[in-house]
């Protein structure tokens, strides 16, 4: 409930931040009344400025905001809302034309005012910000060049927009109100300077060795740190942390689930997956590299979210955090019942498989796999986790287990409606989505 009740505060405070300019417009003393077209695209500039300043604030991976709802959660809404921004700002500009089309003369970045040109170029740099972050891929962007252009380009926008405000000077020739704007945009794109200076120099004081890069199956690292000068890292099964090697400054880093007991503090372990540029080169970074973790965020964890027993669904890396659970579960001497359905494409690269084994021996746990290409003689589930697969393994119990989800997209997407349809309740799944660009 505390939770909820957070979460709910939260949300309120974003509502309030984002309309409060529509506050201010109608405080007095306010500019003569205008055909209400161009008051409607005033409005929606100031909206769209306020939302792109919030932006910055919504990845600053502050610990109580991120708590009610999980960090993954608010970088797919930072994504989403996004959109929003970018219709409002360009309505703005295209309403001002439906009332006077010789205004179309000001999206010319080098032409017109200098009142139209700062406006033109926010426009454009949230516009090429959302493109490059939309066709990332696509344009074969890295990830490092992507964060450093995505915040390079944000930063310009709120800048040339504000700038374009002052010179407009229509509701913002009053001192305090033009004032409360930019103060507004100055705490949240601080957020920025948290993150990029404030939280590496907390992550530096608490530095991590890498102990050991073990192989597993299915192109998958077992990523080992011991703490250095330090007892390590408090966490929750579950969670997942930020990773950088050789300095906390740097713009490389990347999100891993941690997949080590949350019993143990001397060793703090990631299961890593070839997938990228980074993480192509995990096998080859040497013992003793010392590396920085920011963390631990998230609130993919049963600890938060307590019951009588749990349905643990993994597809393929997805593994990863459901080791740390199963891991800590065992370690606590946990008697509650565990499920794990856990799709792969063929049984060889299942990763963990024979960890899995043993902890079946130390714990409450009954393990399904599914392969989407079983090998000969294969006779457990094949193909993906239906609601048919489901509907056969899952047991009837009088009470309600948990679900926790973790693997791609697609198959969380499909694995949300089968549990649906099988009589779980949204409150009853939670879900750990990896791709948080």
């Amino acid at each position: 409930m505390h939770r909820h009740a957070s979460g709910v505060l939260w949300v309120l405070l974003y509502v309030v931040i984002v309309l409060s300019p529509l506050v201010l417009m109608l405080i007095r003393p306010v500019p003569p009344g205008r055909p209400f077209i161009i008051e409607a695209s005033i409005a929606l500039g100031f909206v769209g400025l306020v939302m792109m300043a919030v932006q910055f604030a919504l990845i600053a991976r502050y610990p109580r905001m991120s708590a009610p709802f999980g960090i993954d959660v608010l970088l797919r809404y930072h994504r989403n809302i996004a959109g929003v921004a970018l219709l409002f700002v360009i309505l703005h500009p295209i309403l001002l034309i439906i009332q006077n089309p010789a205004l179309l003369a000001w999206l010319d970045p080098i032409g017109g005012t200098w009142a139209s040109r700062t406006g033109a170029w926010a426009i454009y740099a949230f516009i090429l910000l959302t493109l490059i972050s939309v066709f990332r891929k696509q344009l074969r962007f890295s990830y490092e060049a992507w964060r450093f252009s995505h915040t390079f380009l944000g930063i310009a926008a709120v800048l040339f927009a504000h700038i374009h405000i002052h010179l407009a000077g229509r509701y913002t020739d009053v001192f305090w109100r033009e004032g409360i704007i930019i103060a507004i945009s100055l705490v949240m794109v601080g957020s920025f300077g948290f993150i990029r200076l404030v939280r590496p120099a907390l992550v530096r004081r608490r530095p991590f060795e890498v102990a050991e890069v073990r192989p597993e199956r299915g192109d998958v690292w077992s990523f080992s740190l011991k703490p250095q000068g330090h007892d390590g890292l408090s966490f929750m099964p579950g969670q997942y942390c930020y990773l950088k090697l050789n300095t906390p400054y740097s713009f490389d880093e990347h999100p891993f689930s941690i997949a080590s007991s949350s019993e143990r503090r001397d060793r703090l372990e990631f299961a890593i997956k070839e997938l990228g540029d980074f993480t192509n080169r995990i096998g080859q970074v040497p013992p003793g590299t010392i590396t920085y973790v920011d963390g631990p965020h998230g609130s993919f964890s049963p600890d938060l979210t307590p019951a009588p027993g749990y349905v643990f669904i993994a597809g393929g890396i997805g593994i990863g955090p459901f080791m740390s659970l199963l891991r800590s579960l065992a370690d606590r001497g946990d008697p509650r019942p565990v499920m794990l359905f856990y799709g792969e494409k063929n049984w060889e690269i299942t990763a963990f498989r024979e960890e899995l084994d043993e902890l079946r021996k130390r714990m409450n746990l009954e393990i399904v796999y599914v392969l989407e290409n079983p090998p000969e003689g294969w006779e457990g589930e094949t193909g993906f986790v239906t609601e048919e697969v489901l509907r056969r393994h899952l047991p009837e119990e009088r009470f309600h287990r948990h679900v926790f989800i973790c693997g791609p997209n697609p198959m969380i997407d499909a694995v949300e409606r089968a549990l649906a349809r099988v009589g779980f309740e949204e409150h009853q799944v939670s879900a750990e989505r990896f791709n948080l660009v």
